[in-house]
């Protein structure tokens, strides 16, 4: 595939507001997750939260769309002047030449959730607060982005679980291979709920600790929450990150649990390599999906090492912002931006010792390299995989 440019990125996560605050972050190795203070009578677990979600409002002409996710897509679109970049794409390529593709795998059903609470009665209807086609629709956030930036090319919301917001970005390489615009601005947002929390507390899934990926003793995840976006263009203006090829799968093996023996995440990550004309060799280092959860971080090393063996270094960043679900895939995204601008590869935190088990070379400390290419992995329930590959311009 042609490579396409990353011209601008910016993101808001549980280790502050801006793409430098999770760069420094990495760098000081220091985690975002803190003790889950979410709900009324908290589980005990540990989540990525984002300071200011509550004092910030979406208001004016788009207020229809306020909620807690929503919220977050407005903090990242604020951030690292990202809404100017979009402005000036808007100039170069026209409105209806730029694309909004936006993964999630809840949106807004948060208000929802609170809306159902409120009643004053089972019978009673849910107070007007609840918007649910601006707010819990699967569409509210790609279509609030859009009217935000002004944009009216193509809009399309992704919501394949945790391979969300990777996806987001195959759907917008094809749509600009399609002729169907010339750029895109591609993101991911998951906020903290009661159902996800709850959820994977229901499939015993959620760690009591900060979670640990590809450790002996992990015990599940940290969910966090998150919006990151990015402008994908044909060309870039000035040397930077570029997506040189993408893959994806499908297990079709149970509702839930990954194939596992990996044949579904080795599948997208072989196709991924064909689509960028690489081979396994010149891959620099990849971030995990890297859950946290005993059978996810055992099938995906499996999957690795059945290309990669143990020559190519691998990171998680769950440790930094926990598991944001369907924002994950630009959270990895983030990681390997760091990792091409740093050249270095991030130790997985809060990991103290490998599973004696695992093939692949989980680096546990910052790992200084020369990094040109990184694969990302984000991969959803139902089998639902997805791997990218980014590299430098320039």
């Amino acid at each position: 595939m042609e490579p396409l440019a990353l011209s601008h990125v910016s993101s808001v996560n549980a280790l502050g507001i801006g793409t430098a605050a999770t760069h420094r972050a990495f760098v000081d190795r220091r985690s975002g997750l803190t003790r889950n203070d979410f709900t009324a009578d908290p589980l005990e677990t540990w989540i990525g939260r984002v300071a200011g979600v509550e004092s910030c409002r979406v208001s004016g002409r788009l207020e229809r769309f306020d909620c807690r996710n929503n919220r977050l897509a407005l903090m990242a679109l604020e951030a690292d002047g990202f809404r100017d970049a979009a402005a000036a794409a808007r100039q170069r390529h026209g409105a209806d030449r730029i694309g909004v593709f936006v993964g999630t795998s809840t949106s807004g059903i948060l208000e929802t959730e609170l809306g159902y609470r409120a009643r004053p009665g089972e019978q009673a209807p849910l107070p007007d607060s609840v918007r649910i086609q601006f707010q819990q629709n699967i569409f509210s956030a790609a279509h609030f982005t859009r009217e935000l930036l002004a944009l009216a090319g193509p809009a399309v919301a992704v919501s394949t679980a945790c391979s969300s917001s990777a996806k987001a970005f195959v759907h917008a390489a094809r749509a600009i291979a399609a002729g169907l615009c010339d750029a895109a601005v591609v993101g991911g947002v998951d906020s903290l709920c009661y159902t996800t929390l709850y959820g994977f507390q229901s499939l015993q899934l959620l760690s009591s600790v900060p979670c640990r990926p590809c450790d002996a003793q992990r015990n599940g995840i940290s969910i966090g929450e998150a919006a990151s976006f990015a402008l994908l263009e044909r060309r870039a203006a000035r040397p930077g990150m570029v997506l040189l090829g993408y893959g994806e799968s499908s297990d079709a093996h149970h509702m839930s649990s990954p194939d596992p023996q990996g044949a579904g995440a080795r599948s997208a990550m072989a196709a991924a390599l064909a689509r960028a004309r690489l081979s396994a060799v010149e891959i620099d280092g990849i971030v995990l999906h890297g859950t946290a959860t005993v059978l996810n971080d055992q099938v995906e090393d499996l999957a690795i090492d059945g290309l990669f063996g143990r020559r190519v270094p691998l990171c998680s960043m769950k440790g930094w912002t926990g598991h944001t679900l369907g924002a994950a895939g630009m959270m990895n995204m983030l990681a390997a931006r760091s990792a091409l601008e740093g050249q270095f590869i991030p130790g997985t935190l809060n990991t103290r010792t490998v599973d004696p088990q695992f093939h692949g070379n989980v680096v546990l400390d910052n790992h200084a390299a020369r990094v040109d290419r990184v694969l990302v992995n984000a991969f959803g329930f139902g089998g639902s995989n997805c791997s990218l590959i980014f590299g430098r311009n320039g």
